[in-house]
């Protein structure tokens, strides 16, 4: 949709961190007029400042969310930024349409809650587009991102590490696991990854190895494994050793920021992917 001053009209439903601030900052670089959904107690209130228009909802109303678009125009949106999935039990209040499409979904997993989402939006005529349609140079590097590189020792543990990520994956649990010595310390579910690392790296006592991944047949469109300084100040504070991640999968937030943490703690950063027989490759 084009607003009345010519510019295209998208959507930004929004959670928290600094995702939905990039994409925002992103959107409008393009000539985009951006209208945010901002969620009451996950959104950051810069979203107001870097948004054309801000509506807040709470967890839950998107009757809500569907009523401000139309309004608006809008017919293409993105979801970006974090949910602290725990509020799922304590602290959403949905509006007849949310419990509606809540009551209908099968299970409570991440992906099928999201792909209800989004398949009512579209229902609505609201497309929903990728979420890093403006902002690729997010996407992590592939190889070692910092000054130390890892043992022959860690790298068997990211090698073993990496499959059960993927399974874990596959199952819809989490994206990431925490191993040490080829044993798994921690399975990041509902809690979040920083709370996974926290958990593993104190069952570790030092050294852990930390490995994120996409889950397999991801949708793009929400959810992306992401990393930033946040990551390596909870993997420093266990005494952690590494953290490997799903290079061109994943996203990275404020890299030099994330690598001089790194470099500082002498934790090693890299950036994997597998080749056609599923062998890693840095």
């Amino acid at each position: 949709m084009i607003d009345d001053t010519g510019n295209p009209v998208i959507g930004l439903i929004a959670g928290g961190g600094q995702f939905p601030l990039l994409f925002a900052d992103a959107a409008r670089a393009r000539g985009r007029k951006v209208v945010a959904i901002a969620h009451v107690n996950e959104t950051s209130p810069e979203i107001e400042d870097r948004a054309d228009l801000t509506y807040w909802v709470k967890l839950g109303q998107l009757g809500k969310i569907i009523s401000h678009f139309r309004r608006e125009g809008v017919d293409e949106t993105v979801f970006a930024g974090t949910i602290t999935k725990t509020r799922i039990f304590k602290d959403v209040m949905p509006d007849f349409k949310g419990l509606t499409l809540w009551n209908k979904i099968d299970n409570r997993l991440d992906d099928a809650i999201l792909r209800a989402v989004a398949a009512s939006l579209e229902e609505e005529g609201i497309r929903v587009l990728a979420s890093t349609c403006y902002l690729d140079h997010l996407f992590f590097p592939q190889g070692v991102l910092t000054r130390k590189k890892p043992s022959a020792a860690q790298m068997d543990d990211i090698r073993f590490g990496w499959a059960i990520a993927r399974e874990v994956g596959r199952l819809d649990i989490g994206q990431c696991v925490v191993v040490r010595d080829r044993s798994v310390l921690a399975v990041e579910a509902i809690e979040g990854t920083d709370a996974a690392i926290r958990r593993g790296g104190e069952l570790a006592g030092s050294g852990a190895v930390v490995v994120k991944l996409k889950k397999p047949g991801q949708d793009f469109r929400f959810d992306l494994p992401a990393t930033g300084p946040k990551t390596i100040e909870t993997l420093a504070a266990v005494k952690g050793a590494v953290l490997a991640v799903e290079a061109g999968q994943s996203l990275i937030f404020d890299l030099q920021a994330m690598l001089q943490a790194a470099d500082r703690a002498g934790i090693v950063v890299i950036g994997l992917s597998e080749d056609e027989q599923g062998a890693l490759r840095s």
